[in-house]
């Protein structure tokens, strides 16, 4: 639910055009972007480095001014109006935390630019690093905390001025697995129980699904697709989405008539899909999309693609089986190990998929 404080976004055909010297051209690092994030929403700019999503991004804080196109922030044209006065804040992926400062000057650094009084300061500087997790730990200086600790004490001092719009660029790349994940639950928790309105920038899939009310993913400063998480990763537009946003595998097939259900042949067997790109006529040639989750081993020559099996990953819930088949190396997920069959490296095995899991797309791997 979103605070009072809370704004909706809007970016009106957006656009940011680069002088290359090299190339001695311009270059269109974002080349006409539209959409909307409402108040309270959290949603995540997705897609390879050199998208446009970081570019996106600095144009909503106003570190970049857009070549054309038209920013709102509620119903204010913030197209050209200098960051300060935007009422965002950002969290970087290199902290920025003032080392000459102990953890609570740092977070109290935007109230004391408010003049905010200083009983009423303090106040909300412990307020604020109790929410983090770092109650004691204000007298501290940056130099003494892990990296956890310090992208913390980085969105207490973000969250503390209770701006509109909470921008976070890459903020837990410089963080190691474990402690990635642990953010990305606390800044999920934080974001919902301030309801405050967040766009997040990253090439990480697993952050985007984990935090994200909406992603849009992005590809040579393009909207490719937005959706839920789930939307993204069930039912993708295309095989770039695809494959960025999950492991994935493409069996060729041929289209033989669409109603309720995409009807396809595949080595002539023929299957029926739920979801399939609503461009697909009878005739057309495509490509069954599956997720790992979505296959199964059987003997040779039972299911549609055979191969060997080339790896087996113990994960402990849960075992990942690659198969090299003529079509490239598939990943295969078995669930519940312990009480399935696991088949062997180096044996020959054959490649089934659960159609009620897949998705028929246009065969465009050439154009992705």
């Amino acid at each position: 639910m979103a605070n009072k404080n809370s704004k909706s976004v809007t970016l009106e055909n957006i656009k940011k055009i680069f002088w290359d010297p090299q190339t001695k051209q311009n270059v269109a690092a974002v080349g006409g972007v539209s959409f909307k994030l409402e108040p309270g929403e959290l949603v995540t700019l997705l897609g390879p480095s050199g998208c446009g999503k970081s570019t996106i991004l600095r144009m909503l804080s106003g570190f970049e001014q857009p070549t054309s196109g038209k920013i709102m922030i509620g119903d204010v044209d913030v197209t050209n109006m200098p960051p300060n006065k935007r009422d965002t804040a950002m969290v970087f992926q290199s902290y920025g935390l003032f080392p000459h400062m102990n953890v609570s000057q740092n977070v109290a650094y935007g109230l004391n630019l408010r003049k905010v009084p200083a009983k009423e300061r303090d106040e909300k500087v412990q307020k604020f690093l109790e929410m983090v997790g770092l109650g004691q730990m204000g007298l501290r200086p940056p130099s003494r905390l892990s990296g956890g600790q310090q992208q913390r004490v980085a969105l207490a001092r973000s969250l503390i001025v209770e701006p509109s719009v909470l921008l976070l660029d890459e903020p837990l790349s410089n963080l190691d697995a474990l402690l990635r994940e642990q953010m990305r639950v606390e800044i999920r928790r934080l974001q919902k129980s301030l309801g405050i309105t967040a766009m997040y920038v990253t090439h990480d899939r697993v952050e985007a699904m984990s935090l994200s009310d909406s992603i849009i993913v992005m590809k040579s400063g393009l909207i490719e697709q937005r959706g839920t998480p789930s939307d993204i990763y069930r039912d993708p537009v295309n095989t770039f989405v695809a494959g960025f946003v999950g492991k994935v595998a493409f069996f060729p097939c041929e289209v033989k008539g669409v109603d309720d259900s995409c009807h396809v042949e595949i080595k002539g067997k023929n299957f029926s899909a739920p979801r399939w790109n609503k461009t697909l006529k009878s005739g057309d040639k495509a490509l069954i999309m599956a997720r790992p989750e979505s296959l199964s081993i059987n003997e040779p020559g039972a299911g549609v693609e055979d191969g060997v099996v080339s790896a087996n990953i113990y994960l402990g819930n849960s075992v990942e089986t690659w198969v090299h088949t003529d079509l490239g190396n598939v990943l295969v997920q078995i669930d519940n190990p312990d009480v399935k069959k696991i088949w062997a490296e180096g044996e020959r095995v054959s490649l089934s998929f659960d159609p009620a899991l897949t998705k028929i797309l246009a065969d465009d791997l050439e154009k992705n």
